[in-house]
């Protein structure tokens, strides 16, 4: 995806349709940083998930538990409105031989949560990401959010959290392993 074919004029349109004057002083510079913001906040197209988990096959032969981390933040933009979400994530597996380092894992919901989303999709993206290019015997995603397309708009109601999850490999027959990995990514 181009950033360069939005540019600060569009923005200035931007403002004039929404009754702004984008002359006046504490608009002059809006539509620079706000090209600028939706950049950074869309760069995960530009961003391959391959490139970001970095497999390491040292020391997990013989690892055969499940690897956890939690609290991973997200930050996206839903494609309906183009309002932010924002939450947290939990990512497990069950390694194959290889594991991945831990703070690849924060990179991935990265790389997924800066493009225009679903947290559905998110959550399914970050779990099929990790089972195919880290191949692990099982791996779980849990994504809990709120979202300011509810919360500022429509319904308006402050506070409510939307929680998705995918479980891949052993995580779907094995209700144990499943059991395990919802009581570690619970937040305590």
């Amino acid at each position: 995806m181009s950033h360069d074919t939005f540019d600060e004029n569009d923005w200035k349109r931007f403002l004039k349709h929404i009754g702004e004057d984008p002359n006046r002083p504490g608009l002059h510079e809006t539509p620079a940083r706000v090209q600028k913001a939706w950049r950074q906040w869309t760069a995960g197209y530009e961003q391959d998930p391959a490139e970001v988990l970095k497999v390491f096959e040292d020391g997990a032969e013989q690892y055969n538990e499940l690897i956890v981390v939690r609290g991973i933040p997200v930050y996206s933009h839903c494609e309906h409105h183009l309002a932010p979400f924002f939450g947290k994530a939990t990512i497990g597996y069950l390694p194959n031989g290889k594991i991945v380092g831990l703070s690849k894992l924060t990179r991935l919901v990265d790389c997924f949560a800066r493009r225009l989303q679903v947290q559905e999709r998110l959550t399914t993206q970050v779990a099929e990401a990790l089972m195919t290019h880290l191949q692990p015997k099982a791996v779980g995603v849990v994504v809990s959010c709120r979202h300011m397309c509810m919360e500022s708009r429509g319904i308006r109601t402050a506070g409510e959290e939307t929680v998705t999850s995918a479980m891949l490999g052993e995580l779907q027959p094995n209700l144990a392993l499943r059991t395990e990995f919802l009581a570690l990514a619970r937040d305590k």
